[in-house]
């Protein structure tokens, strides 16, 4: 529910009981007169349920002649509107009282205008300066929101282009490597894949969550870039469950933690080693493990790992999950994010 509509109902709210307790305050008052309870705190609603109409022309008046920066023009207009809501509003009260009687036969049938209005008129500012103050406070309260919005992608935005020329440089290491030891096969191998990997991150610029399926096809053609370095000691599986294949995650999550596990886990050791990841859901929470062969060695700080820290904790909050840790004779990535599906 947008913070609008949350305001609507608050000021609905706000009015219905201000004619509630106005009605109360009235009818203990006035006790010994035996005034029906009923049609006399409904009358009082249905008077100060009609501010909720002057709150709406209050709030575009101020959207349309903000009185922050104070312009005399502005101040003008609403000093003119203040007058004109007041005389509507005590017409209406009036025309109300005469209607439906919530004195009973004691209700005056020749109510002057001119003298509530006299009479009401210091409350009517009063309320118009409240909802005035209120609607000024509403709207440095959504500029806040969309700014703190625009930080945040901003920040992410930041993430993303720290992370592909990392990756970028990296890969072509990797390709200089190949080129250096006569591999050439492997090479251009490797470069096609790049080729697609950059294909797929100019596709989803500016996106913060792909699908599941999608972000695992991109990762298969990252691990089958790194088997071509090493063809014969390099193994890699992934696991989707089909329930999580439309599952929201963010673009590029996994292939840090993926190049993690090749750099750490297959790269440094003369033994064969797997990748495997697993994806799947667990009641609200998307889970999604990768593990590799080999031991985690001192906590790393490394670019990758530090951008899926910041990615997820300006996502997510408290409410993901991040662990590396030895496990099952070698070390296990895990990741459980809250459950979203891509639209």
């Amino acid at each position: 529910m947008s913070h609008r509509r949350v305001a609507w109902l608050f000021a609905a709210g706000f009015w219905a009981l201000f004619g509630v307790i106005s009605g109360i305050q009235v009818w203990t008052s006035m006790l010994e007169h035996h005034h029906s309870v009923p049609r006399l705190l409904g009358y009082y609603v249905l008077v100060w349920e009609a501010w909720l109409i002057a709150s709406a022309a209050i709030f575009w008046l101020t959207r349309r002649f903000p009185i922050i920066p104070f312009r005399l023009s502005s101040a003008l207009i609403h000093i003119v509107a203040v007058n004109v809501i007041a005389l509507a509003h005590v017409t209406y009260w009036c025309a109300l009282m005469i209607a439906m009687r919530p004195f009973d036969w004691r209700t005056a049938t020749n109510v002057s205008i001119v003298e509530t209005y006299w009479a009401r008129g210091p409350l009517e500012l009063i309320l118009y300066l409240l909802v005035l103050g209120a609607v000024i406070a509403f709207n440095y309260y959504e500029r806040a929101t969309k700014l703190e919005s625009s930080l945040a992608d901003a920040r992410l935005h930041a993430l993303e282009l720290q992370l592909q020329p990392h990756f970028l440089f990296n890969t072509m290491n990797a390709i200089a490597s190949l080129v250096r030891s006569r591999r050439n096969d492997e090479a251009v191998t490797m470069i096609a894949g790049l080729s697609d990997l950059l294909r797929y991150t100019l596709d989803h610029a500016g996106r913060q969550h792909v699908a599941l399926e999608d972000e695992l096809a991109v990762l298969q053609r990252y691990l089958e870039i790194q088997h071509s370095r090493f063809p014969d000691r390099m193994s890699f599986s992934i696991d989707l469950a089909p329930e999580a294949k439309r599952a929201a995650v963010p673009t590029l999550l996994l292939q840090p933690l993926a190049e993690n596990a090749v750099r750490h886990g297959i790269a440094l050791s003369a033994a064969s080693g797997t990748v495997e990841v697993r994806a799947f859901r667990q009641g609200e929470f998307l889970n999604i493990e990768i593990f590799n062969s080999g031991v985690l060695g001192r906590p790393s700080n490394g670019i990758g790992l530090r951008n899926t820290h910041d990615r997820l904790r300006h996502l997510y909050g408290e409410s993901a999950r991040f662990d590396l840790a030895n496990a099952d004779g070698g070390v296990r990535a895990s990741l459980s994010i809250p459950w979203s599906e891509v639209a």
